[in-house]
């Protein structure tokens, strides 16, 4: 796995906080390779793995029990929608029908595993998401890291203009 030098760098700075423990750094790790690859592939669990001395099987068992690490590509604008009692009441499933209209997403491939969608162009992903703590102001969803407020079907095609 090609991993960039100031990438290194941080994983090795992320690592040096865990002395004890290397294996508890695992987290940190994966969160740095997402953020900078969009996703986890099997070649980042194996990179992982070997950087933190263990078994692959110890990395993807972090993968793949952590709803926020993706498997695959997200689209270039990731959209994950709260779903939880606040949000769902003000409408968020309403929402996530009107983006995946807007956005031409077919939801009908997504599984527990596999809980990303992505549009046809590539532009955007969509996932629901647990509790994105604003149950005040629901519904919310965040488009890459931008965190979106009271946002209805209604307001979906302007919020999707954001990030045309």
């Amino acid at each position: 796995m090609d991993i960039p030098q100031e990438l290194d760098e941080k994983i090795t700075e992320a690592i040096s906080h865990y002395p004890v423990s290397k294996r508890s750094a695992v987290l940190p790790v994966l969160h740095l390779l997402q953020h900078h690859f969009g996703y986890i592939t099997e070649e980042g669990v194996t990179w992982t793995a070997e950087k933190l001395g263990l078994e692959p099987i110890n990395v993807l068992e972090v993968v793949t029990f952590y709803p926020g690490f993706r498997q695959k590509a997200p689209g270039k604008y990731h959209i994950r929608v709260c779903r939880t009692l606040s949000c769902a009441m003000s409408g968020s499933y309403e929402l996530m029908e009107k983006l995946c209209e807007l956005a031409d997403i077919d939801r009908d491939t997504v599984t527990h595993h596999d809980p990303i969608a992505v549009s046809k162009d590539g532009k955007f992903s969509i996932e629901f998401a647990e509790c994105l703590a604003c149950c005040g102001f629901g519904p919310v969803c965040l488009v890459n890291d931008d965190f979106h407020e009271k946002v209805s079907a209604e307001s979906a095609k302007d919020l999707l203009a954001q990030y045309s």
